[in-house]
C-alpha cells in the first residue's frame, strides 16, 4: 500500500501497560466510525506495514487503547511509538459537493481576489488551534488562516479563492 493511496487518521501517542497495549489518537470528528477496524496500516519510513488488532476498546476524547498481532512487550509497544496510522482511501466516508477533505485540496491553484494566483496548496495544517493553509508561492511558504480567508473552494477547477485583508500579501510577495 502506497501513502498516495491512504490518509492519515493517527498517531500512537503512548503505551498503555507492560503488555504491547498502545493508546491511539484519531485524527476525527466521528472515531465511532472506524470502531470496528481490523487493520489499519503503521508508517515506518515511507513504507506502510499492516498491523492487526487482537483487541481495542475506546477510552475517553476518541483515544483507543489497542493491543496488535505480534506487539506483545513494552519492547515491542516502543518500536511503534510515535507512529502515524494509515487507512485506504476508501474508507473516507463520502462528502456533499461542497464539502472537501483537507488532503483532497493539494495542489490546487490559490487565488487571491486582489493579487490573482499566488501559488498552489502545499498542505492544510490543522495541528494548531487555527486551521492554516500552506501556500507554496515560488518557493515562499504563506500561511493563510483557512476561517478567516477561504472564501470558496472550487473542485471541479480545482481553486482555492481567498480574500486577504491591505498588507498580508505584501509581507509575503
Amino acid at each position: 500500500m502506497l501513502k498516495e493511496d491512504c490518509f492519515l487518521v493517527g498517531w500512537i501517542v503512548r503505551k498503555h501497560g507492560f503488555k504491547g497495549d498502545v493508546i491511539i489518537k484519531l485524527d476525527t470528528d466521528v472515531p465511532e466510525q472506524y470502531e470496528n477496524m481490523e487493520s489499519i496500516f503503521l508508517a515506518h519510513g515511507e513504507d506502510l506495514v499492516p498491523y492487526f488488532f487482537e483487541r481495542s476498546s475506546f477510552t475517553n476524547k476518541g483515544f483507543i487503547k489497542v493491543h496488535f498481532e505480534g506487539v506483545d512487550t513494552e519492547a515491542d509497544a516502543d518500536r511503534i511509538m510515535k507512529s502515524e496510522l494509515f487507512l485506504p482511501l476508501d474508507f473516507l466516508p463520502e462528502l456533499d459537493d461542497d464539502a472537501y477533505y483537507f488532503h483532497e485540496i493539494v495542489g490546487y491553484d490559490v487565488v487571491d481576489v486582489k493579487h490573482g494566483n499566488i501559488g498552489d496548496v502545499k498542505l492544510v495544517d490543522d495541528s494548531n488551534a487555527q486551521t492554516l493553509l500552506v501556500v507554496n508561492s515560488n518557493g515562499t511558504e504563506i500561511m493563510i488562516p483557512m476561517d478567516a480567508m477561504v472564501k470558496k473552494v472550487d473542485k471541479e477547477n480545482k481553486t482555492v479563492e481567498i480574500e486577504t485583508p491591505d498588507g498580508l500579501m505584501d509581507l509575503y510577495l
